[in-house]
């Protein structure tokens, strides 16, 4: 099948099960049929396809071509796995309303509009792990900001006493801040790992093209450092958790993308 038709399929498969994970949420407490594994695994239906596509435009022999669109179409990807996977065991898939049709977006983009920039070699696997790492941990993140983003409606309805619609089908405000700071706490130590791993693997990570990305992520592992801090120290919560939770989000996608489709994009660099 051709590759346009497979990353076509896969796009619609997410967008199916984002939106029925939507008609769900909004018909919860009302019969609604709609399962939850039979909506996520629709999404691994995407997500399969979705690999598949990957291996035919960011695996090459000379190396990873991670141009872009090609590295917003991995992180995607990851986003997805990371979702569908904890979802498994967390009342997460609610997220899954934004998030699947966003990796859908994403693979759209990468076919649409190709750019070619080659990252490595086959023989520099520590700068792939280091690539990897990064990735995982800005979709770790990626989870909690639109976490932080229902936790906000949430509570907006709540001091408002609207408790209606979706907040009935969402998990309670407590457990929605448990999991909020469980996926920041890995997202930092993943973002922990990919900073020291960028230090031992990388030849200079303050050369003129990559020291933006390595101030910004370090501010953003800062905020989420001093939030995990003061969740612990202070019990931080509500609505102190949700700004530190997007402003440290914010300056991480600043750090991933924002200089690279400056480079890349704008600059032709």
């Amino acid at each position: 099948m051709h590759s346009t038709a497979i990353g076509g399929l896969a796009a619609i498969l997410y967008l199916i099960s984002g939106g029925l994970l939507g008609v769900r949420l909004s018909r919860a407490g009302s019969g609604n049929p709609w399962g939850k594994a039979g909506l996520l695994a629709i999404g691994w239906g995407g997500v399969i396809l979705h690999a598949i596509i990957l291996s035919q435009t960011v695996l090459r022999p000379e190396g990873m071509n991670l141009g872009f669109f090609n590295a917003l179409s991995v992180t995607g990807w990851l986003i997805a796995v990371v979702l569908l996977s904890v979802a498994l065991t967390r009342p997460v898939e609610n997220l899954g309303i934004l998030l699947l049709p966003f990796s859908g977006v994403t693979i759209i983009l990468a076919l649409s509009f190709p750019v070619e920039r080659i990252v490595g070699d086959s023989h520099q696997w520590p700068l792939e792990v280091h690539i990897l790492i990064s990735i995982l941990a800005y979709s770790f993140l990626t989870l909690a900001a639109v976490q932080a983003l229902l936790l906000a409606i949430q509570d907006r309805r709540l001091r408002g006493r609207h408790p209606t619609g979706f907040i009935r089908g969402i998990p309670p405000l407590i457990t929605m801040e448990v999991l909020l700071f469980q996926m920041i706490a890995i997202g930092f130590v993943l973002l922990s790992l990919a900073l020291l791993s960028g230090l031992l693997f990388l030849e200079d990570i303050f050369t003129q093209h990559l020291v933006h990305k390595t101030v910004l992520s370090s501010i953003a592992w800062a905020v989420f450092g001093i939030l995990l801090w003061g969740r612990w120290r202070f019990g931080w919560r509500g609505r102190t958790a949700i700004r530190w939770t997007l402003s440290g989000f914010a300056t991480l996608a600043l750090a991933y993308f924002g200089s690279k489709l400056v480079l890349e994009l704008l600059l032709k660099r």
